[in-house]
């Protein structure tokens, strides 16, 4: 029996709304199967669809402020649409203060929100209360889902699984475990080298730019990326993760608390010494007013030379001495210098050391190989674009215009790389020849005495850098912490082209 039904219920004009995810497009649930479902029910219902209002793609977390949905919004005020159908609570939103609003501003304006598959029509008491009853239940799944999704992010970042973000540059995932990319660690150890030279941020991406490397995605290095780099621990050893969330803002994430970061041990790309010295460079530059790099100190163990109390010794200008201002420990300079001269002979000296010193050479050898590697594996590249490039435009693909904008960048790259292979192969050469010989390595030793007095100040200033990591004075006692670097006589320029 036909329901007896006054007039204007009958011929009611009503809009139709289509919300559906990605990943249900994915599995074959088309927008035009819910439109062509709601347009079924209208008819059914005698009803007269005028408007269709489509969020296809839309996530349904928050939906209030999307322009279809303030253009339905507006057509309910207007009276243009006096119901809105849907497949399900969730197509709507998935948002329950959300849902309750819509409830609420359309019992406002005398319209109604069908629910085809919860069967809710809220023209009706039991309509509303159901209505909210779900809305409550679909928003305690979400979080339910979501609290899911943390405590398994959480899990597997201790497992040291991957969490489905890019690898730090410098490294890749291989069999879930993070281990230092064969093109990339190279680079990235340079970027720390750089910095520990030249102490700016800027300075090191102009270099990196100028020898032709990029960044993953083939940007240009910039002082911000250099930053990020040599903050980031996974260089040293310890990757990080899960110390993250989003935030709404300007800000795409902030910090989480440092308990719920998960630290996992890696391969590491450098010393933990040379990533602190870095850091501490960065942390400087942050806290003082004046950033700029300090003049070069006059005295060769000015800045490496701490009293046993701790504070640092200086050469006052009224005294041949370093100084300790807190408990005026003293040590003369010239004292100082013979006693580092002969600390390093039988530093060198000792068998131990020795086969440590060899040992660091090759490792120094091998690095600067995987450098030039991965710099000639980039030209290669290089390369085969630039022909391509060719291939296409002599084919007609490509007209001038886009020739030009393509070739150009990449010809630049190339000279610059063209200009940064010679100097990398030099620095291996030379690597390879003088740092690989241990008899070549004991009879400078046995020269440094007599060469010592033929080099000037700043040489012995650079070698003393290079090879003293601290030095400590005690009441009668004196420390020297001293690490490896190759070829005494080459340090002075070694170190500026590294």
């Amino acid at each position: 029996m036909k329901e007896n039904v006054p007039i204007n219920q009958a011929v009611k004009q009503v809009g139709i709304w289509i919300r559906v995810s990605t990943e249900d497009q994915a599995r074959g649930d088309s927008p035009k199967h819910h439109e062509t479902r709601a347009r079924h029910y209208a008819a059914a219902k005698g009803w007269i669809v005028g408007e269709v209002y489509d969020l296809a793609g839309v996530s349904g977390k928050s939906v209030m402020e999307h322009p279809e949905s303030k253009r339905m919004l507006e057509d309910v005020r207007k009276g243009n649409i006096s119901a809105l159908i849907f497949s399900k609570l969730a197509r709507l939103t998935r948002n329950a203060r959300e849902l309750m609003d819509f409830s609420d501003y359309f019992r406002q304006h005398n319209a109604d929100l069908i629910s085809l598959q919860e069967n809710i029509d809220t023209s009706t008491p039991s309509g509303r209360l159901f209505y909210n009853m779900v809305a409550v239940m679909a928003q305690w799944e979400r979080e339910e889902i979501a609290d899911r999704v943390k405590a398994s992010v959480a899990i597997r970042a201790k497992l040291g699984k991957p969490l489905n973000g890019k690898a730090p540059y410098g490294y890749y995932w291989k069999d879930k475990k993070l281990i230092p990319h064969p093109d990339e660690a190279p680079v990235r150890k340079l970027i720390y080298e750089l910095f520990a030279e030249h102490k700016r941020k800027k300075t090191v991406a102009k270099l990196l730019n100028e020898r032709g490397f990029r960044t993953r995605d083939e940007s240009k290095f910039s002082d911000t990326t250099v930053g990020r780099l040599i903050q980031d621990t996974t260089a040293k050893g310890i990757h990080r993760a899960n110390y993250t969330r989003r935030v709404a803002g300007n800000k795409p994430w902030a910090l989480k608390p440092e308990h719920e970061w998960v630290l996992n041990t890696v391969e590491p790309i450098i010393s933990p010494e040379l990533w602190s010295q870095c850091n501490a460079l960065l942390e400087s530059r942050r806290t003082t007013k004046d950033a700029t790099p300090g003049k070069r100190p006059t005295h060769l163990f000015a800045g490496l030379t701490a009293c046993a109390c701790g504070t640092k010794m200086y050469v006052p200008t009224n005294t041949p001495k370093y100084v300790c201002t807190s408990c005026r420990n003293k040590i003369p300079i010239v004292d100082l210098e013979a006693i580092f001269l002969d600390e390093l002979k039988n530093y060198l000296v000792s068998p131990d050391k020795l086969k440590a010193y060899l040992a660091k050479a090759n490792e120094t050898v091998s690095e600067k190989t995987g450098l030039l590697e991965s710099l000639l594996k980039e030209y290669q590249r290089i390369k085969q674009e630039i022909d391509q490039t060719y291939k296409l435009h002599f084919d007609g693909i490509v007209n001038p215009l886009q020739f030009k904008e393509k070739f150009q960048p990449l010809d630049d790259r190339k000279r610059q790389i063209e200009l940064e292979l010679p100097r990398l192969e030099a620095e291996a050469d030379l690597l390879k020849i003088e740092g690989l010989s241990s008899e070549f390595i004991m009879d400078e030793v046995k020269t440094l005495h007599s060469r010592w007095p033929k080099l000037s100040q700043d040489e012995r200033r650079k070698i003393v850098e290079l090879l003293v990591k601290g030095i400590v004075i005690g009441n009668g006692e004196i420390t020297l912490n001293l690490c490896y670097l190759p070829s005494f006589e080459k340090l002075p320029n070694r170190q500026r082209i590294v």
